[in-house]
């Protein structure tokens, strides 16, 4: 059998869709520099839920509002890592205040209103890169 003609699935396993999202996550917030505690708050989750994410104990849910706000966390940093890359640029925008936005987008961050402001700012932004 020809590898064009064998299933997906017998090629290799398919990725768990939350330890994906989990790991991009958690490899976002290390690259701006963010703290469990503040992933905790974007995600709506416990401080020692983001640890155990960070160890690869848990998993983001897909079934449960932790999930959406993960997505929204990841398009989040894509829109800035397009614009800005992911050094010290980046960790300087969030933590600056942003007369656009009406605050520090790391604080906006937040609340679900303020994420999907920040996100929605940046993909504009991005949108004329």
């Amino acid at each position: 059998m020809s590898i064009l003609n064998r299933p997906l699935s017998a090629s290799r396993p398919v990725p768990d869709p939350g330890a994906t999202l989990t790991k991009a996550v958690m490899r976002a917030a290390g690259h701006l520099g963010l703290s469990q505690s503040l992933v905790a708050s974007v995600l709506g989750v416990s401080a020692a839920s983001v640890s155990r994410m960070a160890g690869g104990q848990y998993v983001l849910d897909n079934h449960r509002k932790e999930w959406e706000f993960g997505v929204l966390f990841v398009r989040m940093f894509r829109s800035l890592d397009a614009i800005l890359g992911h050094g010290e640029q980046a960790r300087t925008w969030l933590h600056e205040d942003n007369l656009a936005l009406g605050g520090k987008p790391v604080e906006l961050m937040r609340s679900t209103e303020g994420l999907v402001r920040v996100v929605h700012y940046l993909d504009a932004i991005r949108g004329r890169v």
